[in-house]
């Protein structure tokens, strides 16, 4: 499988940079479940990080922080680049965002994916 060509793996990035966390872990789901190897390990990553950014929409602060810290460790051992992303631009604007909440700071703007074109 290659993830670029995946319709669910895009729609799973509109969701997110719609802010439709709940909407883009369910449709990553199922690709990951499909996936392996790096690919699986980096979806894993995103459902993580849209699972986090559902959970502090719905006030669940301690459980963002914590699934955003491991969504960033899943997501730390891909390139820069990687499924027609830019992972590292990602891998920053989370731990931002983590950094924020953990010290008791107003979150910044939501992370969003930017896709390589």
């Amino acid at each position: 499988m290659t993830l670029g060509n995946s319709e669910g793996y895009r729609l799973g990035i509109r969701h997110f940079n719609a802010r439709e966390f709940y909407d883009a872990h369910e449709v990553w789901e199922d690709v990951w479940r499909e996936s392996d190897g790096m690919e699986k390990r980096f979806l894993q990553g995103l459902i993580q990080a849209a699972v986090a950014l559902h959970h502090h929409s719905t006030g669940n602060v301690v459980g963002a922080c914590s699934l955003m810290e491991r969504a960033r460790g899943n997501l730390a051992e891909c390139p820069e680049e990687f499924a027609g992303i830019r992972v590292g631009a990602l891998r920053v604007a989370l731990g931002e965002w983590r950094a924020a909440l953990v010290g008791g700071a107003e979150a910044p703007g939501h992370p969003v994916i930017v896709v390589m074109e």
